[in-house]
C-alpha cells in the first residue's frame, strides 16, 4: 500500500511539476526563438532565408503541444511530442547547409538543455540518444570522408550535448528535490496548500489564453470532530486517521486529479474539467471513501463543500479567492446541517430548494445538498 501510495502522489508531483517548467519556459522559449531568428537573418546572405522555415516549423510544435499540454491527462506525451521536433528541425538545417561542416551542428546542444526540466532520468538519457542519433545521421551519415578526415567535427558538438545535458540534469534534480520538499505535506505525503495555490495561479494564466473555457471546481473536505479524536485516543492515532483518509481519498480519485492537505484536518481538491455537478458527485465519493476508514468506537466521517467556475481566471469573480471562499461557506453550511454530507455552493445549490429550504437527498450514511 505504501509503496502505491508513494508511486500516486510522486506521479502527481512530478505532472504538477511539468505543467509548471512549461508555463515558465514557454515565455522564454519564445525569447529564445527570436534571438535565433534574429541570427539567421543576419546570416542569411551567406546561408539563405529557407533557415527560418525549420526555425518556425519548431515554434509552431511546441507552440500546438502547450495548447493540448494543460488540458491532457497525459502532459508528459504532448511535452515530449514538442520538444522532440526541435532536433528534427535542425537535422534538416544540418543535413542542408553542408552536413559535417554546417554551422548548425552545434544547435543540437540547445534541446539537450531543457531535457532534464522537462523529464526525469529514463527521459534524459532517451532524449541524448535521439538528438545523438540524429546528429551521427546527419554528420557521418551523409559525409563519412569530412568526419574520418576531421573527427571533431562530431567529437566536439557531441561531447557538448552530453556535457549541456549532463550540467542541466544536476540543476533540474536539485530543483525537483527541493520542489518536493516544499510542496509535500510531511505527514500525510499530500500535496500542501503552497502546491494548491500554484497550481491555481498556473490554471488562472492558462484560462487567460485560452479561448475555449475549461470549467474548474474545488472540494473542501474537513474531518469532523477531530480534535475529539485526538482528545480521546491520542495524537497518534489522529495522525494515523489523517494518512489513512488522506490515502482514501488519493485512491478514490484519478490520477491527475490532486488533493492537497491545506489544514490540520482540512482537505481540498481541485477538479479541472468538472463543472459543479460532476464536482458534486465527486464529493460524495470521497465523504463515502472517509467514511470507510471508521475503527471501532471511533467514527470518521467528512463534511464537504463544493463550488465550481465555467473558467477559473475569466472574470473577476472566477479566481481563486472567490472560488475558495464559495467551497469554504459550503463546507459551512454542510457544518451546520448535521456534517457528514456534501454541500453545494452556487446555482445548483440555488436552484435546488422547497419553499426556500435546501433540498437534501438521503446518502447511505448522510444528505447530500444540491
Amino acid at each position: 500500500m505504501v509503496s502505491s501510495r508513494e508511486g500516486r502522489l510522486r506521479a502527481q508531483l512530478d505532472r504538477e511539476r511539468l505543467l509548471d517548467i512549461e508555463l515558465r519556459l514557454a515565455r522564454f522559449r519564445r525569447a529564445a526563438f527570436v534571438v535565433l531568428a534574429a541570427a539567421l537573418v543576419i546570416s542569411g546572405p551567406q546561408l539563405g532565408w529557407w533557415w527560418l522555415i525549420p526555425l518556425g516549423v519548431a515554434g509552431l510544435a511546441f507552440a500546438v503541444a502547450d495548447h493540448f499540454l494543460q488540458r491532457s491527462e497525459h502532459p508528459a506525451r504532448w511535452a515530449a511530442a514538442g520538444w522532440a521536433i526541435s532536433p528534427v528541425m535542425i537535422a534538416v538545417s544540418v543535413a542542408l547547409t553542408g552536413a559535417a561542416d554546417s554551422p548548425a551542428v552545434s544547435w543540437f546542444a540547445l534541446p539537450a538543455a531543457t531535457l532534464a526540466t522537462r523529464f526525469e532520468r529514463h527521459g534524459v538519457i532517451a532524449g541524448v540518444a535521439y538528438i545523438c542519433l540524429l546528429m551521427v545521421g546527419t554528420t557521418l551519415g551523409i559525409e563519412p570522408g569530412t568526419v574520418a578526415d576531421d573527427p571533431t567535427t562530431l567529437a566536439f558538438p557531441f561531447g557538448l550535448v552530453i556535457a549541456v545535458a549532463i550540467l542541466s540534469g544536476a540543476v533540474a534534480g536539485s530543483d525537483r528535490e527541493h520542489r518536493r520538499e516544499a510542496m509535500l505535506d510531511q505527514l500525510t505525503g499530500l500535496l500542501n496548500r503552497t502546491a494548491l495555490t500554484q497550481r491555481l495561479a498556473e490554471l488562472e494564466q492558462g484560462a487567460a489564453r485560452n479561448p475555449n473555457p475549461t470549467p474548474v471546481g474545488l472540494l473542501l473536505c474537513d474531518l469532523d470532530h477531530f480534535k475529539s479524536i485526538n482528545d480521546r485516543h491520542g495524537h497518534s492515532t489522529g495522525d494515523s486517521v489523517l494518512r489513512d483518509v488522506g490515502y482514501a481519498l488519493r485512491n478514490s480519485l484519478r490520477a491527475f486529479d490532486p488533493v492537497y492537505r491545506i489544514g490540520g484536518e482540512e482537505f481540498a481538491v481541485l477538479l479541472v474539467g468538472a463543472d459543479q455537478d460532476a464536482s458534486a458527485e465527486v464529493a460524495e465519493r470521497l465523504r463515502a471513501a472517509a467514511l470507510r476508514c471508521s475503527r471501532e468506537g471511533m467514527p470518521v466521517t467528512l463534511s464537504v463543500g463544493v463550488a465550481a467556475v465555467p473558467a477559473l481566471g475569466s472574470k473577476p469573480d472566477h479566481d481563486f479567492a472567490a472560488l475558495f471562499e464559495d467551497a469554504d461557506a459550503a463546507l459551512y453550511v454542510a457544518k451546520e446541517r448535521g456534517r457528514n454530507q456534501v454541500a453545494t455552493a452556487g446555482p445548483t445549490a440555488d436552484e435546488a430548494t422547497v419553499d426556500g429550504e435546501p433540498l437534501l437527498v438521503a446518502g447511505a450514511e448522510g444528505a447530500r445538498s444540491l
